[in-house]
């Protein structure tokens, strides 16, 4: 708690009011942006499907597809629209077509922030420490989803096990679960019936086999951090470039978010250089190739995610730097 009151002292009140203030204009163009890119490339995937140059088509799409997840989370965060109905309405719309039930996703990031890297508490590291085959099968997205379907239809069935989630609002996760489930079939059952492949060709296909360009994201946030309540010591920020700042929805400043995290994600940008400004230091951040390829070097080792300590970084810049230099 104390760490939480010295980050209200890195900023005044009125800056602060002013960053956390959302607009419908800007939000909207984000999210118009995303699904007019994305009815484009889905147009050219089926427009070309069966050719050689389906595939850039393909790839793009379902990288823009998976990275509507990033759309979500900031709806989950009431941030992107300043109209609450519409964090609501395009929350629940992005939750169904990406495998992630809305209010589930809600109140298991709200445990993720709360307690983001505590083994037990924090929602979304609620797994297994990687092992190097575990790893890769994560960040192929084949474990990701087979654990998302498989929560969907436990919840639907009436079992919620998870500790971090609330007994009171179980009846809400079944009943949304349901919904859900009832969602994906009627599309089954409509797209048999019209004999037609359109839902695989530009939703199924390349959401599923696309996820792993998600998960290079999803993975450098916070995977080899210290295991503290410190935000700028447990959270990771991204270096890259324009359009994947775009794609993700400016997730990359994530340590930012972090630490603010009721600040809009158009205003993340401003909220980093405010608070380098301030601590005199820039976020821990590294590049995904960067990351990527100290996570395999630190694997390919022989050890597990086990065998180093959670209260010290085994993934950041500097580590990777004094492995290159002794290489």
């Amino acid at each position: 708690m104390d760490e939480v009151f010295a980050r209200r002292d890195l900023l005044d009140a009125q800056t602060l009011k002013e960053l956390c203030r959302p607009s419908d204009l800007r939000g909207a163009l984000q999210l118009v942006s995303h699904a007019a890119a994305l009815i484009v490339t889905g147009a050219l995937t089926v427009r070309l499907w069966g050719n050689a140059w389906m595939i850039p088509a393909f790839v793009a799409h379902g990288a823009l597809l998976n990275f509507l997840y990033a759309g979500q989370h900031e709806l989950s965060h009431w941030t992107v629209f300043r109209t609450r109905g519409l964090n609501e309405f395009w929350g629940r719309v992005i939750g169904f077509l990406v495998f992630y039930p809305r209010t589930f996703d809600q109140v298991q990031h709200v445990a993720h922030h709360r307690f983001t890297q505590d083994w037990q508490r924090d929602g979304e590291l609620a797994r297994p420490k990687f092992t190097f085959s575990s790893y890769l099968w994560w960040i192929s997205g084949v474990s990701y989803w087979y654990s998302r379907w498989r929560r969907i239809v436990r919840f639907a069935a009436g079992i919620v096990t998870e500790p971090y989630l609330p007994v009171s609002r179980h009846r809400e996760f079944i009943r949304e679960a349901r919904w859900h489930l009832a969602g994906y079939l009627a599309i089954a059952v409509l797209s048999v019936y019209c004999r037609t492949m359109i839902a695989v060709q530009i939703w199924l296909a390349p959401l599923l086999l696309m996820k792993f360009v998600h998960q290079m994201q999803n993975t450098i946030e916070h995977l080899g951090m210290p295991h503290t309540n410190n935000v700028f010591e447990n959270t990771r920020s991204t270096r890259t470039n324009a359009l994947m700042r775009w794609a993700c929805w400016q997730m990359q400043y994530h340590t930012a978010h972090h630490a603010f995290p009721g600040v809009p994600f158009y205003r993340l940008r401003e909220l980093d250089r405010l608070l380098e400004k301030r601590r005199g230091v820039p976020a821990p951040a590294m590049s995904y190739g960067q990351f990527q390829w100290a996570v395999l070097r630190a694997f390919t080792v022989g050890r597990s995610e086990g065998d180093y300590p959670d209260e010290h970084a085994w993934i950041s810049a500097t580590v990777a730097a004094d492995e290159a230099r002794s290489a």
